[in-house]
């Protein structure tokens, strides 16, 4: 890397719901649900690893197992020192109401659907408050003011430090941080998914709201050694996504090979090419990448410090730009509550 044209590396810390935090956090959901048979031993070894590594923000939502990924997280941060426990930012979610069992689901957004999964998440996580609290999808029939003020009600109380929403829209993101200041955005994002660059990425760091990045390795394909669809576990949700199915697979996977292939010539793997990438779209960008197991969070974590010079941010426009991915993000049962396409 020519170090006369390199960008900045990516700053230690990223502001988050009133504190600052490592620049990577850790998304948990396939901890309890949707990427195969779950081990909370291991789910428990991994939490503490993202710690001793620096993580600080530690992502769960109400929906993820259901309650049983906030049950986990909270056994987790139950075992923590003060200090520990004090510098780190937990985030959870309401929203998406579920049966065991289906992938379907309905959105809630009512006030007293939300004083109520606010309690129980307290209970699961075994707080008195949360750091940051989201509404994971928007129910359109509720205004949005509605929901951000029964949200801010919560703050008033004590029960929750910040909230954000999540997968809402430019406008709808102006009226909720009109009706309570938000925190955060959460979306998904990364070099597969770019949909919000044009509007809501600028739109979050001129509010001073966190734009936080689900699925920054595009639920894998970005880390350039996902398994065949067909050799995934069975309860793996990949299997139903469009991207991960048929020639859509076959053209994004070379789209990766090629990823791959950019990242070699830098010394560098897959993973934190993409993430780095990521980071550098914004000081304001907190990329939330997930992990099941121990395996691969040191290189995660390491792409904080990857600095990206403007031949190397070119390439990688130039191999995703926008609208590149083949195939739906979701399927039709998961667009429920999404207003950023």
């Amino acid at each position: 890397m020519n170090a006369s044209t390199a960008r900045p590396a990516a700053p230690g810390a990223r502001p988050l719901a009133g504190r600052s935090v490592f620049p990577i956090g850790l998304g948990c959901m396939g901890m309890s649900e949707f990427y195969g048979a779950s081990d909370d031993a291991e789910s428990l070894a991994t939490l503490r690893a993202a710690l001793d590594l620096g993580v600080e923000h530690f992502d769960t939502a109400d929906t993820y197992g259901f309650g049983h990924n906030e049950a986990l997280v909270g056994r987790f941060l139950g075992g923590l020192s003060g200090a520990d426990r004090q510098r780190l930012t937990v985030a959870t979610k309401f929203g998406i109401v579920r049966e065991p069992g289906r992938y379907e689901r309905r959105i809630d957004n009512s006030p007293a659907y939300i004083r109520a999964a606010c309690e129980a998440s307290l209970r699961r996580l075994g707080t008195d408050r949360l750091d940051l609290y989201y509404c994971h999808r928007r129910d359109p029939a509720v205004p949005i003011e509605e929901v951000a003020g029964a949200m801010g009600d919560l703050v008033a109380a004590g029960k929750v430090r910040a909230i954000g929403f999540s997968e809402i829209g430019p406008d709808s993101l102006r009226r909720a941080h009109a009706a309570h200041p938000l925190a955060a955005l959460q979306s998904e994002f990364s070099l597969w998914e770019r949909h919000l660059e044009a509007e809501l990425l600028p739109l979050t760091q001129r509010l001073g709201i966190a734009l936080v990045a689900y699925s920054p390795l595009g639920r894998g394909m970005l880390t350039g050694a996902l398994p065949a669809t067909a050799d995934l576990e069975a309860g793996d949700f990949r299997r139903a996504l469009p991207r991960f199915n048929g020639e859509a697979a076959a053209a994004n996977r070379r789209q990766v090979d090629a990823l791959r292939a950019l990242a070699a010539d830098r010394g560098l793997p897959a993973t934190q090419l993409a993430l780095a990438w990521t980071l550098h779209r914004g000081p304001h960008v907190v990329p939330i990448p997930g992990a099941r197991r121990r395996t691969h969070l040191a290189q995660n974590a390491g792409a904080g410090a990857v600095a990206l010079d403007d031949a190397q941010v070119a390439a990688l426009d130039a191999l995703f730009p926008q609208g590149s991915a083949a195939g739906a993000r979701y399927p039709d049962a998961g667009w429920v509550g999404i207003e950023a396409a």
